[in-house]
């Protein structure tokens, strides 16, 4: 075969043809044609290209390709100064913040490091210090440093743990009567653990409680997690232990009420003092129920026997009444961690690559400023009005930016 086919990867292979395997490998749906990733990163690397050939970057800018060389870039064309240039090149657009300048770069520089695992680069050249160091530092006073969930965010999260609780909820309560008891139990712990997951993002998503008013803090015996006595479903309201010390009643909005009762149902907890998010960690829930069940006065051989007769220890916990201790929130993360990835959110964040705990309620916060103004979302946050205007003065701005033009519009028709 020739070398240069465009099947061959090889560094004589041009730029752009490697920008659709690459896209397709990071998009969504069948072909891997959609996602929002897909749409800003084909939107970068046509910028890339563009520079690279020479058309952009200014009058005295001719591109990668030598000048004696009638022909587009190829991967042999590419180094860190390539990549250096490159960051220089927008850490000059003086129309972009800080901020954009590094989320515009990380873009070209997962490109690159798509490309060395596929054969094109020998290096991952954007990734090398004296290529990234012409682009701006962290101040400390970016937006993108405080990561929102963004409405399509929230709802491809809540939508995949939703059809996800939905199939294993299904798949539990449709098992054939003659199914292996056994069977039956791993069924059931699966829908409880899918359930749960459901229940808490969209907790997180809707309610904008802060994460350790919702979960255990092991470090304060205060906030010992939401238990279900704190929950009034009916009512549509919570209460927490606030950041102020103080227990407050939160709102339970219209999408968190399905998937609570839902998921009450099936665990159907032995006492009201149960955690509404229990942790499902064997390793912790192995230990409380052997040390639960000595205390009770079992040997250690009737307790082996017990727990051989469960598939899960949590679900002996269930039907012994051995309460487990809610997750943390550190767990809440590792949880977010897992479904971020496997519902294939797209992110793109300086410091997060999966949707944080804390983003669900600054992007509510974002959704209410916008709605209802300062005021409303400050009593839905349990903020003073002053600090929510303070980390959301850039809606404010944006406002303020669109009165202005619509003034200079007017003037300049009154002006003809």
């Amino acid at each position: 075969m020739d070398r240069n086919t465009p099947t061959e990867r090889t560094p004589l292979t041009s730029l752009s043809e490697s920008f659709e395997r690459y896209l397709q490998d990071k998009g969504k749906g069948r072909g891997g044609d959609g996602g929002n990733y897909r749409r800003n990163a084909a939107r970068e690397l046509e910028r890339f290209a563009e520079w690279a050939a020479g058309d952009r970057g200014g009058d005295d800018w001719t591109g990668i390709v030598p000048d004696d060389v009638d022909r587009e870039p190829i991967f042999e064309d590419l180094d860190e100064r390539v990549f250096r240039e490159y960051a220089r090149y927008l850490a000059g657009d003086r129309g972009l913040k800080q901020n954009t300048v590094q989320t515009y770069y990380r873009y070209i520089s997962a490109w690159c490091g798509w490309c060395v695992n596929e054969g094109y680069l020998e290096a991952h050249y954007a990734q090398r210090a004296s290529a990234m160091a012409p682009l701006p530092e962290d101040d400390g006073r970016k937006p993108g440093d405080q990561q929102a969930w963004t409405s399509e965010q929230r709802h491809t999260l809540t939508r995949y743990v939703d059809e996800r609780a939905r199939d294993a909820v299904e798949a539990y309560t449709t098992l054939p009567q003659d199914t292996d008891p056994l069977d039956k139990q791993r069924a059931r712990y699966a829908a409880l653990k899918a359930a749960r997951d459901r229940a808490l993002v969209f907790v997180l998503a809707y309610t904008a409680v802060r994460v350790g008013e919702l979960l255990r803090d092991p470090n304060d015996p205060r906030r010992r997690g939401v238990r279900w006595e704190d929950l009034s479903i009916e009512d549509g309201s919570m209460d927490v232990y606030r950041k102020k010390q103080q227990w407050d009643a939160a709102s339970l909005p219209d999408p968190v009420i399905s998937p609570l009762r839902s998921y009450r149902q099936l665990m159907d907890p032995a006492t009201e003092r149960w955690p509404v998010f229990p942790t499902f960690d064997q390793r912790t829930l192995a230990g409380l129920v052997r040390e639960e069940l000595a205390e009770r006065g079992e040997r250690p051989e009737a307790i082996t026997e017990r727990r051989e007769e469960y598939a899960r220890d949590l679900l002996l916990a269930l039907d012994g009444d051995i309460r487990p201790p809610s997750i943390t929130t550190d767990g809440a993360r590792s949880i977010l961690q897992r479904l971020s990835k496997e519902g294939e959110v797209d992110i793109v964040h300086p410091k997060h690559d999966y949707l944080a705990p804390h983003g669900g309620r600054r992007g509510m916060g974002e959704v209410l400023v916008r709605a209802f103004g300062y005021t409303v979302a400050a009593r839905y946050l349990d903020n003073s009005e002053e600090m929510v205007r303070e980390r959301y003065s850039h809606i404010e701005a944006g406002e303020l930016g669109d009165v202005a033009t619509e003034a200079l519009d007017e003037v300049d028709h009154l002006g003809k």
